[in-house]
């Protein structure tokens, strides 16, 4: 899979400004979206031009497109990701925007976004909401998405990667060529709209949002929280998982005895909580681990030196070893709590001295089994396969 830095270029003219427009079977909205972008391009006062990246139209919509004024590209590798950097890669400009060829953005409003470009920005995305000056017309957002879902999502994505944008997911957005060539987009599908946003935030770019209007829509796409998850997986799941395991193993070691602190009594049921709060955090660590090399070795997140550096010694080898010796331990508590029931005739044992025996047995075998399946599955993940660029991890011997 060619990035959008590594297809070639049509030599032509650079001009100011490409406006691309993926298209799939458009033809009732087509050719509005083309005249849109013509006198969008004219108010900007800039040269330029649009593109439309046709993804195998049955309906006309090529002929369409070109008879209204647009540079049709045609490209045979399906999806919207796909659509998306085979026109951007046929630019002749310095500058792109990029939209949906359903209407339901106004392409001849698109002089905030050449202002913004004008001032140095790297990426302008669209903001539809009324928090960041948009305007959604009735009927063309579900209120479950305007009031729920985007609202929520945008506000993970302000937190998880310090941006001043307020509106993820809006499909009408600008960026440089250059930008956009440095960011390496990866993704063939609709994440491609999420990918670019957050790999611009990751590389400290110049951004800024610009409000625009979104018009009725037929169709209903969702968001995509999971390349958030990809992208983050350091706030979502590592930072989690270690405050759950040191929570845990202080107030484990805190209740492996009564202890009463004030009024309360610390007891059995508190180190139950606290082995479960261990093995819960030992999941999410293994999870932000298995994001991290996926999202490396898909050119998703770039190669991290500290996270390498740590698996140069939690190898293969070394993370089995580690769950060996967690299930050997735990093995070893659960004979010696059977040696003192034995002890006892078989008959009643204390509860609380017999279960702080048995529970933290049983937590050292879960995470021994987590451990060695982890490092099987991290090791998978590692594999030089194909097309794909792997993070440099230690190969099993």
């Amino acid at each position: 899979m060619l990035s959008i830095a590594a297809m070639t270029m049509p030599q032509a003219q650079v001009v100011d400004l490409t406006i691309v427009i993926p298209c799939l079977n458009e033809a009732e909205t087509i050719v509005s979206c083309v005249q849109k972008a013509l006198l969008g391009i004219q108010r900007a006062g800039v040269s330029g031009e649009i593109v439309v990246a046709d993804n195998g139209s049955a309906d006309g919509s090529q002929a369409l497109a070109q008879k209204a004024g647009a540079r049709v590209e045609r490209i045979a590798e399906k999806g919207y990701g796909n659509a998306l950097r085979g026109g951007i890669a046929a630019a002749h400009g310095k500058w792109i925007i990029m939209g949906d060829a359903d209407d339901t953005y106004d392409f001849s409003e698109i002089k905030v976004f050449v202002d913004k470009l004008r001032e140095g920005y790297d990426v302008v995305m669209g903001c539809r909401m009324p928090r960041g000056g948009g305007t959604i017309m009735p009927g063309a957002m579900p209120w479950k998405n305007k009031y729920i879902g985007n609202p929520i999502l945008s506000f993970i994505g302000k937190l998880l990667f310090k941006t001043p944008i307020n509106d993820f997911h809006c499909g009408l957005r600008a960026f440089t060529k250059a930008a956009c060539q440095r960011l390496d987009l990866k993704t063939t599908g609709m994440e491609f709209a999420s990918e670019m946003v957050l790999k611009a935030a990751l590389a400290s770019l110049r951004m800024a949002e610009a409000p625009v209007t979104l018009y009725p829509d037929p169709r209903n796409r969702q968001p995509h929280l999971r390349l958030m998850l990809v992208f983050s997986p350091r706030w979502l799941f590592l930072i989690p998982g270690l405050s759950l395991c040191a929570a845990g193993v202080a107030v484990g070691a805190l209740t492996f005895r009564p202890t009463r602190i004030g009024a309360v009594t610390f007891d059995v049921g508190t180190l139950t909580v606290a082995c479960m709060s261990v093995i819960i955090g030992v999941q999410f660590i293994s999870f932000a681990c298995f994001t991290k090399v996926f999202a490396i070795a898909e050119g998703l997140l770039p190669q991290d030196p500290k996270f390498t550096g740590v698996f140069k010694y939690l190898n293969l080898e070394r993370g089995i070893a580690l769950g060996v010796a967690m299930v050997v331990l735990g093995v070893a508590m659960l004979v010696h709590a059977v040696l003192a029931w034995q002890h006892s005739g078989y008959g009643p044992l204390d509860y609380g001295v017999n279960m702080r025996r048995i529970i933290p047995a049983a937590t050292l075998l879960v995470i021994g089994v987590q451990a060695i399946s982890s490092s099987f599955f991290m090791s998978i993940l590692g594999l030089k396969t194909g097309a794909r660029q792997p993070p440099h991890l230690p190969e099993p011997s």
